[in-house]
């Protein structure tokens, strides 16, 4: 076993694994997972730089994961950084605080290795079994972009495009420096033309039509799979694998477009700082599953995260 650290830097989120990995059974144990919502793709798409706020959230959230890290004893830690950080004009500054608080340089990665991590972490566990068909669309709905992956053992075609849930948030539901409350019907018919633009150029290199298993990861899913299981409180084991089919994504998104903020801050499973962009996050999927034609999605908590544990080891 090797002990080994992961943190996945998001638009939305930052996330940290801390695993004992093997790589000759394949096996990933799990010793601390957990997520904090920092925004740090805030304003991003408007502004083209990371904001000062955002920054310092993302430091904050960065000083608390290295005490993490070092708690544990981590012998291998790796810091990848997605979309926002791409994107940003500003990035050298983010780079320059990561490594003096973890010690490492983030890796902002490209979209197609983003795909790749999150291509493995999904699937490494579906092995063998005979009720998923492959090969597998894995679909990661992140918060500035989305990544499309189609294979069996291994990536046979991928494709990232600029549809996350934040960056459709604040491209089209937000109206005077706010979001809507709840968006009106052009301004739902202008994201789902633009996600329906993002699929064709996805559908250009990824034959989506081809998988026959959509799995699908990051939160949005995994907050959709919790509302469509009714669940009290977020459980990931409950969410973990679970089958969603398209008439209740279908359901669930059309209530979260026409919903107020307070009624979606209601949902017991709903983490506060997906309020405003789950209902973006939904069409997405929504619109994956419809275009595909997929019957269900299978909702899994294991993600690229999961992929870079597994590249450390």
């Amino acid at each position: 076993m090797t002990r080994v650290a992961a943190v996945d830097c998001g638009t939305n989120s930052i996330r940290l694994l801390v695993a004992d990995a093997d790589p000759r059974t394949g096996e990933l144990v799990e010793l601390d997972r957990r997520m904090i919502i920092v925004r740090l793709g805030q304003g991003v798409d408007r502004t083209g730089r990371l904001a000062p706020e955002a920054l310092e959230r993302t430091f904050a959230a960065c000083r608390e994961y290295a005490a993490v890290v070092k708690e544990h004893g981590a012998e291998r830690l790796r810091f990848v950084a997605t979309s926002a950080s791409r994107d940003a004009e500003n990035r050298d500054e983010f780079v320059r605080g990561v490594l003096d608080i973890l010690g490492v340089e983030p890796e902002v990665i490209t979209g197609d290795q983003e795909a790749e991590f999150s291509f493995t972490g999904a699937t490494k566990e579906l092995t063998g079994r005979d009720d998923l068909a492959k090969p597998y669309l894995v679909v990661d709905i992140g918060g500035g972009s989305t990544e499309f992956v189609v294979g069996a053992d291994r990536v046979d075609a991928a494709r990232s495009v600029d549809i996350g849930c934040v960056r459709m948030t604040e491209r089209h539901l937000v109206h005077d420096g706010a979001v809507t409350d709840p968006p009106t019907a052009e301004q739902i018919a202008a994201m789902r033309a633009d996600i329906e633009a993002a699929l064709d150029l996805a559908g250009e290199t990824v034959p989506l039509r081809e998988a026959r298993t959509l799995v699908g990861l990051a939160g949005s899913v995994t907050t959709i799979a919790a509302i469509a299981l009714g669940l009290d409180a977020y459980d990931s084991a409950r969410i973990h694998h679970s089958r969603v089919p398209v008439d209740r994504v279908r359901e669930i998104t059309e209530w979260l477009l026409r919903s107020t903020h307070a009624e979606r801050a209601a949902v017991p499973s709903m983490h506060p700082g997906r309020v405003d962009v789950i209902a973006a996050g939904a069409l997405v999927l929504l619109s994956i599953m419809e275009r595909t034609g997929a019957r269900e999605v299978v909702v899994s908590e294991h993600d690229i995260l999961d992929g870079i544990a597994w590249s450390v080891a």
